[in-house]
């Protein structure tokens, strides 16, 4: 703990800030947003190594490997591949100087040190990030619940047609019937654009 202040005091730990609207533009990853396809910035912390843009599509993570070195990675996670889950906020303690944003995407795990004076603007990403997983969880099962569906459909037409051929005119009607409800159904359940969560919740 005493490593950990000694580094916030001495002003070399990788405390992260959030950047105003008014200067998205000024950032590195505003570079690398899909402007042309109506992705938006809705929500950007940045430190001294990294910068984490969270965008109605998707986070844009810019990696650095520390804070002296001009070396990044830029990582991409759309939310409708790379599920939010595990969302969780970590007020600031006596003598920190930071809170602690932590959630899962996917299979990456982030933990995003934030200086305990934007706790306000956390708040509001906490919301927006916990009601995207939710909202993704949700469609999950209601997806889940259709492909059973259309599996009992399957089977049930097998042990019923009373003919191979009778058979095959039954499952060639059904399966392009099931496949534009599946391709309905995953444009309205698996969303692509969260950006009006965003602007419900974030009030920067």
């Amino acid at each position: 703990m005493f490593k950990k202040v000694a580094s916030d005091m001495l002003g070399i730990s990788d405390v992260g800030i959030v950047i105003k609207p008014a200067d998205y533009d000024k950032v590195d990853t505003d570079d690398y947003i899909l402007h042309e396809d109506n992705e938006k910035i809705f929500f950007l912390i940045k430190s001294k190594s990294d910068e984490y843009c969270f965008t109605n599509k998707g986070l844009v993570h810019l990696d650095g490997v520390n804070a002296v070195s001009k070396k990044r990675t830029l990582r991409r996670y759309n939310y409708s591949a790379h599920p939010i889950s595990d969302v969780l906020l970590e007020t600031a303690g006596t003598v920190d100087l930071d809170v602690e944003l932590k959630f899962q995407l996917g299979a990456k795990h982030y933990s995003i040190d934030v200086h305990k004076k934007h706790l306000e603007e956390l708040k509001d990403l906490y919301k927006a990030l916990l009601k995207i997983s939710e909202i993704s969880h949700e469609n999950e099962i209601i997806l889940d619940y259709a492909n059973k569906s259309l599996q009992l459909t399957a089977s049930t037409l097998a042990r019923t047609a009373q003919t191979e051929e009778k058979l095959v005119e039954q499952f060639t009607e059904i399966n392009q019937v099931a496949f534009n409800w599946l391709v309905d159904a995953r444009k309205q359940y698996k969303i692509q654009d969260f950006g009006f969560v965003f602007e419900k919740y974030i009030n920067n």
